[in-house]
């Protein structure tokens, strides 16, 4: 059990939240309850099973949450190309996909580290 305030990929993934919820805000309004919410929800689970996974009794718990919190940036990583792709982001997506990117190397590198140990 760790605290997850201490751990890089949380680090990360809790700053790809901040930066998701901000570059969101200038979303269609008809999207609010569609990619909005989609990408916000997603990005939130990230950080959120990191967090979660870290107060498991053991490694194998963990990496089942972190696991999850992969498959969770996949889905943002998806919905980060479709938001560009409707010209919901311009610029900042190669910055945010960098961002997802770097969390998912990061996550998979973990988990393999995870399962390494069991």
């Amino acid at each position: 059990m760790q605290d997850f305030k201490n751990i890089e990929v949380w680090k990360k993934a809790h700053k790809l939240v901040i930066d998701i919820y901000q570059n969101t805000v200038s979303f269609p309004s008809s999207e609010l309850y569609g990619i909005t919410s989609q990408i916000r929800r997603a990005s939130v689970s990230i950080p959120t099973n990191i967090a979660e996974g870290s107060a498991k009794g053991s490694n194998a718990d963990f990496c089942r949450y972190l696991q999850i919190a992969f498959g969770s940036a996949s889905e943002v990583e998806y919905l980060l190309l479709l938001s560009f792709e409707l010209k919901y982001i311009n610029e900042e997506y190669t910055v945010l996909l960098n961002q997802i990117i770097e969390v998912k190397k990061m996550l998979s590198g973990f988990i393999k580290k995870l399962k390494a140990v069991n």
